[in-house]
């Protein structure tokens, strides 16, 4: 069995590359932004039920989607080119916008569903990364059906590397095209990998792959190298421009 290590509120998460642990690497009390700044700088991510410890993942191997791999379905690809007609009418049958409500996104991502009847977004994941949003490193994506928050995604942007969070979807493939418009907005900013944590068929249907953790990592350490890069609010186009907004349009 592997040894894990127990981490005090001052104590750094340890490199997973120096560790002998499984995947996971830590078991701690505290979440605070201090502490996610600390763990995302080393691939680490918190997964854990409420009540419980805290506990911090690396997982081997890792899931990652090449923003150049993008998997786009001749169905999607279809509605994709129905939303971009009408993208920059006034009153568009679908709208995406980013950081517009993440507390909406976030909130929405941890409703249980049918094939997910409980949550790991607890009550501090919540006020913590919304805490982490207002500083500018967590972004939301939304997409709207005829003024209905249909779908989206948030995420952490450290660097030149994203970490997919959660995503969720109200209606049929919502949350696929936030995905797309994920990736419009990655490439805009010279990002091109996406962290999905672990393996899932829908990810995977849309073109991640599993890779060793320490190639992960060594592509983490690259990522880092460059500042973050400023990522605004309003709509999101699939250029992956943003049309800058104050407030959501009141149709909305």
């Amino acid at each position: 069995m592997h040894n894990i290590r127990w981490v005090y509120t001052n104590d750094p998460l340890p490199d997973p590359n120096s560790t002998h642990c499984g995947d996971v690497i830590a078991v701690g009390l505290d979440l605070s932004v201090e502490r996610l700044n600390d763990a995302y700088s080393k691939g680490i991510f918190p997964w854990f039920n409420a009540g419980e410890p805290v506990l911090w993942w690396c997982p081997d191997p890792r899931m990652v989607l090449s923003c150049d791999n993008l998997r786009v379905s001749k169905s999607m690809a279809k509605l994709l080119r129905r939303i971009n007609r009408t993208e920059t009418d006034e009153n568009p049958e679908y709208m995406v916008t980013t950081n517009m409500c993440f507390s909406s996104v976030i909130s929405a991502c941890a409703q249980p569903t049918p094939s997910r009847p409980k949550t790991w977004i607890n009550k501090s994941i919540l006020a913590t990364y919304t805490e982490w949003h207002n500083m500018g490193h967590a972004h939301s994506i939304e997409v709207w059906n005829q003024g209905k928050l249909v779908g989206g995604l948030y995420g952490v942007l450290l660097g030149r590397f994203f970490f997919g969070e959660s995503m969720f979807s109200r209606r049929s493939n919502m949350s696929k095209v936030a995905l797309c418009y994920l990736v419009a907005i990655l490439k805009k900013l010279n990002v091109y990998h996406i962290d999905c944590q672990q393996h899932t068929d829908h990810l995977y249907s849309m073109g991640a792959r599993s890779i060793p953790r320490e190639y992960f990592l060594d592509m983490l350490k690259s990522a880092q190298q460059y500042d973050t890069p400023v990522w605004l609010s309003g709509q999101l186009l699939q250029s992956g421009n943003i049309r800058p907004m104050q407030t959501l349009p009141e149709h909305l």
